[in-house]
């Protein structure tokens, strides 16, 4: 996660750009620019349809739905999730090292099994923490 005030930065470093409505809500976005521009046509909505749309909140706002416990399962995976979530990290940083090795930067078939290990434990850090993330909403 990184937060930052440099938009050039925030573009050349994050693969997605996390916006937020200032509502609430939040949307993923591939670049700032593109957040930018779903703002700007958000602003320009409301101010053609400012009344449909305080009509529309207070019809949506139902309750909040009360928050379900964790079953014994989950309560156990939610225990040691933390500990598979450093695990999936360090395998992580060591593909990425391995990836970065001299090396292996020379030999192109190398390279391109180095980068899809990489992968592979991206997405599998990636599932983690979304389930991190259910656990701990329950």
């Amino acid at each position: 996660m990184l937060v930052t005030h440099d938009r050039y930065l925030l573009d050349r470093v994050s693969t997605v750009v996390l916006g937020l409505d200032g509502q609430g809500q939040a949307e993923d976005f591939a670049d700032y620019s593109q957040w930018e521009l779903w703002q700007d046509e958000r602003r320009q909505s409301e101010k053609i349809l400012p009344h449909a749309a305080s009509r529309a909140k207070s019809q949506d706002a139902a309750p909040a739905p009360s928050k379900k416990k964790l079953s014994y399962l989950e309560a156990r995976e939610f225990a040691t999730i933390e500990d598979r979530v450093a695990e999936a990290e360090r395998v992580l940083q060591a593909k990425r090292e391995a990836l970065e090795d001299p090396a292996i930067a020379s030999d192109a078939t190398r390279l391109l099994g180095a980068h899809a290990e990489m992968e592979v434990a991206q997405d599998a850090a990636d599932r983690l923490y979304a389930r991190w993330a259910e656990l701990a909403e329950k």
